[in-house]
């Protein structure tokens, strides 16, 4: 009931925003250059979703010879994924990125999909998933259920999350009563709990003191985004387990109307800088990913290995629950044939 009510709410927010903006695309044979704004939500230029906004703002430029220019944005127009999805649709923004847990509440619920334990077993995996036949079904039906607010341009990752906490892994059952701060609700919580361990909430900027604190006993993520918060020199974020329970996606959409109305030309450039920035997004995130796992490593952190079957064979029934949920068992068959 309390989900139902935010995704109405938030409905109702960007309907009312959209009937408000009246915005249409610019002219572009008017003489002035096409601005796109390009934003996502994280404060830091030094991570790959900068890189990746940096690349797109390149190539759009080049290849459209001064016809489109590009201002990017990191967090300075909104640091929740909220504020970025309203600017995209009243036309305050052009070009946004966000995650799967806050499109699920727009309306989309099959962005749980993506939120899935286990469902990629490697990068390679990943890739094969979304830049191949079913990345693009899901794209359309985004577009579909959207009603063209949101057009995908291309999919992007925010690494590979690893458990980290106050002992490592050396077996599942090492899990059992251990609080982990993660998603409180749905699916990712419903296999915490399987494994033994409890879900618990904390805000990411109090985080380190919880973890420092003995608030929580471990947390999970991605090598650059939990060193960059020193998460592993606290008391309880040293030992860092290699679980890779989740290779994330991240989305990046754009407003499909107001897309629709540039001249091809220009539709074509912009879907060129996209594939572009997808390419440079996913290499900084990848050279970031062994970059701070040193960093982790000469820090003291101390980093090991788990047979993950036990953990897959949680995820696989999960797996199969929440895609006849969201009639999606043949999209699930295709991702596990693709492994």
């Amino acid at each position: 009931m309390k989900r139902t009510i935010i995704t109405s709410v938030l409905l109702a927010i960007v309907v009312i925003l959209a009937g408000c903006s009246g915005g249409s695309a610019p002219d572009a044979g008017a003489g002035e250059p096409i601005k796109i704004i390009a934003a996502h939500n994280q404060t830091s230029t030094e991570n790959p979703y900068h890189d990746g906004l940096l690349k797109f703002k390149e190539v759009a430029e080049e290849e459209s010879d001064g016809r489109i220019t590009v201002e990017v944005h990191a967090g300075t127009i909104g640091t929740a994924e909220s504020e970025l999805v309203e600017k995209l649709v009243i036309g305050a923004a052009d070009v946004v990125l966000v995650s799967q847990g806050f499109m699920t509440q727009t309306g989309i619920p099959e962005f749980d999909f993506f939120a899935l334990p286990y469902l990629f077993d490697s990068y390679e995996h990943w890739e094969r998933v979304v830049d191949g036949p079913v990345g693009a079904d899901i794209a359309e039906m985004v577009n579909e259920k959207s009603n063209n607010d949101f057009k995908m341009l291309g999919y992007w990752s925010a690494g590979a999350r690893h458990y980290y906490g106050k002992k490592p892994l050396e077996e599942m059952s090492d899990l059992n009563g251990m609080t982990i701060r993660t998603q409180a609700s749905g699916v990712v919580a419903d296999f915490w709990q399987q494994t033994g361990a409890i879900p618990t909430s904390v805000a990411w900027g109090e985080l380190y003191q919880a973890l420092q604190q003995n608030v929580v006993d471990a947390s999970e993520n991605a090598y650059p985004y939990f060193v960059q918060q020193n998460h592993h020199t606290t008391r309880n974020g040293q030992y860092i387990t290699e679980t890779a329970h989740d290779y994330t996606t991240r989305f990046l959409l754009a407003n499909g109307e107001r897309f629709d109305k540039y001249p091809e030309d220009i539709q074509q450039i912009l879907l060129e800088a996209s594939e572009a920035s997808v390419e440079a997004e996913r290499e900084a995130l990848m050279a970031q990913e062994e970059e701070y796992k040193e960093i982790a490593l000469e820090a003291g952190a101390e980093v090991n290995q788990i047979d993950t079957q036990p953990f897959k064979e949680i995820a696989a029934p999960i797996q199969d629950g929440l895609a006849e949920e969201l009639d999606m068992e043949e999209t699930l068959e295709e991702v596990r044939s693709l492994e």
